[in-house]
């Protein structure tokens, strides 16, 4: 070899560990979408926007409800969803975030690792050169897609059902003024991205306990039972003190995006709360699927 070849610089090299990691994770994205329970989950989501607003069209009849203030969040944007059908969006976030988002990102993150593991893959998965970390964190960002896409489906299919079935237009902040609708729709989306982001931390509990068990429905059902109790414990009274510790317990601040000018200090601790979460379940999920005897 000449003196030349030896001093030439070299080529840059592929950065394979950063495409190994692309690729497990469009596999994994193409997995989850692809099982039939996925379909099923997001097509349920998808029909409880539609079926609030047929239930709300049936109870009002034809003529417009409700005042031209906006009320709380919750149950009474329902009030509103007659005047403008922007607001069966907020409606229909606000009656699917408590428990049937949450309880879809917990089937599908409990049954992540679990489910790979019952199903004898898991071992095969980790003879990728990307390794187990990787593998973990391809995981659980197709679990976040996930909450994005799921948050997605019920404000598109809620959108899609109050322009069909009531009048859209201006709408009305929780605050008395008026907005228009091109911002209210801008808010929308921002209130759906707001309540993905607030499902990041119990994705990341429901991972761990993934990596618990072999069994995806063991892990599916612990997961599940963990929000339930959560949820539970939020709504008692004498536990006050612990309620801002809770990560369901802000999930709601996302209405304060109705507010004019917008009052961010709940969303803030919501985000805030998500991220401790998901630092502190995601480190116990990796220490534990990275020492995981895998035998099957």
């Amino acid at each position: 070899m000449s003196q030349a070849e030896l001093t030439a610089p070299s080529a840059p090299r592929t950065p394979r560990h950063a495409l190994w990691s692309l690729g497990i994770l469009r596999s994994e994205l193409a997995t989850m979408l692809r099982r039939w329970r996925t379909v099923a989950l997001l097509g349920v989501l998808a029909a409880v926007p539609v079926l609030i607003g047929i239930a709300v069209r049936i109870e009002t009849g034809d003529g417009p409800q409700g005042g031209s203030g906006g009320g709380g969040g919750g149950p009474a944007f329902f009030s509103q969803v007659t005047n403008n059908g922007l607001f069966l969006v907020f409606a229909a976030l606000s009656a699917t975030l408590p428990v049937f988002l949450p309880m879809a990102v917990g089937v599908i993150a409990g049954d992540s690792v679990a489910g790979e593991a019952g199903g004898g893959t898991l071992r095969y998965l980790l003879v990728a050169p990307a390794g187990r970390t990787r593998l973990l964190l391809a995981k659980y960002a197709s679990v976040l897609v996930f909450c994005l896409l799921a948050t997605l489906v019920v404000a598109a299919s809620a959108l899609a059902t109050g322009a069909l079935l009531f009048p859209v237009g201006e709408v009305t902040t929780i605050s008395g003024t008026r907005i228009g609708f091109g911002e209210g729709l801008l808010r929308a989306g921002l209130i759906a991205l707001v309540a993905a982001v607030s499902l990041a931390g119990f994705a990341a509990l429901g991972l761990f306990v993934s990596t618990l068990t072999g069994s995806g429905i063991a892990a599916m059902a612990a997961t599940v039972g963990v929000l339930v109790t959560v949820q539970i414990l939020d709504t008692m009274p004498q536990l006050h003190a612990i309620h801002p510790y809770l990560f369901p317990h802000y999930w709601l601040s996302f209405t304060d995006l109705l507010r004019e000018p917008v009052y961010g200090d709940e969303m803030v601790r919501n985000l805030g709360l998500q991220a401790l979460y998901a630092a502190v379940f995601g480190s116990a999920a990796w220490a534990r699927f990275t020492t995981k005897d895998i035998t099957v």
